[in-house]
């Protein structure tokens, strides 16, 4: 019985089903309840409405904290109903360290830590914003961002490739113009670290503006560098863009599979 009755929370805690209502309304109530305690975090920033309304905001973050608490726990007990985490003490413990696991752990934890060690205030109001792990907790339950780390995990090699010629291109174009512009600017391009705040903002062709050449020859490369990146920053969101695609459309061709004969819906008679 207390199999069955485990085996039916862990279908409810897991990603809705098609047809099952219960686990539906529940991905959906804790989407909310999530979205809620970010909005909260964030209103309580702001000094006037924490003190008008901070009775309310502390009855939120306790109720919300409880409801979090016991999926966490929840999760813990009926995670050996996936074959990887089968051994009753071992599989909890290597599903307590799983990503989503963590970050749900890290969700609870800013409310209970105080309680256990005694902090100063400062330290505490920084806990504060840690609950904003709480958006993580969405990926579980969101479609859109579990693709999304699909993707990530698919391009992985071509974002990091791209990361690295970014990082290439940085350290390049940041040593020439300090070459170029030291003598005529000691204070602003006094060294190669300092020419790269320069050279960040102009491949990501933001430009703040406090930090420009003003030889003819910086002049010049700084319109070079400022081309390439425009292209290098180019370079992940094409990647993703291709990723999104492709993911994208796996599913729908899965979505034409027939689960019953496995072949191609538009197929059948």
């Amino acid at each position: 019985m207390s199999e069955k009755i485990k085996k039916r929370i862990f279908e409810i805690l897991e990603i809705a089903s098609p047809g099952d209502l219960v686990s539906r309304f529940f991905d959906i109530f804790i989407m909310i309840l999530i979205s809620l305690n970010v909005v909260a975090v964030i209103l309580e920033t702001v000094e006037s409405l924490f003190f008008k309304y901070s009775s309310f905001f502390r009855i939120f973050e306790i109720l919300s904290v409880s409801i979090f608490t016991v999926e966490y726990l929840l999760r813990l007990w009926t995670c050996t109903i996936e074959n990887k985490f089968n051994s009753p003490i071992k599989g909890r413990i290597k599903f307590a360290t799983t990503p989503l696991a963590i970050v749900d752990l890290l969700a609870i934890l800013p409310f209970y830590l105080p309680m256990i060690i005694p902090f100063d205030l400062r330290f505490i109001r920084a806990l504060r914003l840690f609950r904003l792990f709480r958006l993580f907790k969405m990926e579980r339950y969101s479609e859109a961002l579990k693709i999304m780390e699909v993707v990530l995990k698919e391009k992985r090699e071509e974002l990091l490739l791209a990361l690295f010629l970014v990082l290439i291109l940085l350290v390049v174009t940041s040593s020439l113009m300090y070459f170029v512009e030291n003598e005529a600017q000691p204070e602003v391009f006094s060294s190669i670290p300092a020419a790269m705040w320069w050279g960040i903002a102009t491949l990501t062709t933001v430009g703040y503006g406090d930090v420009y050449p003003i030889t003819p020859t910086g002049k010049l490369l700084g319109g070079i560098i400022a081309l390439l990146g425009i292209g290098m920053f180019a370079l992940p969101a094409g990647i993703l863009a291709s990723g999104f695609a492709g993911e994208i459309q796996r599913k729908r061709e899965k979505g034409r599979i027939c689960p019953h004969c496995g072949k191609n819906i538009d197929e059948l008679p």
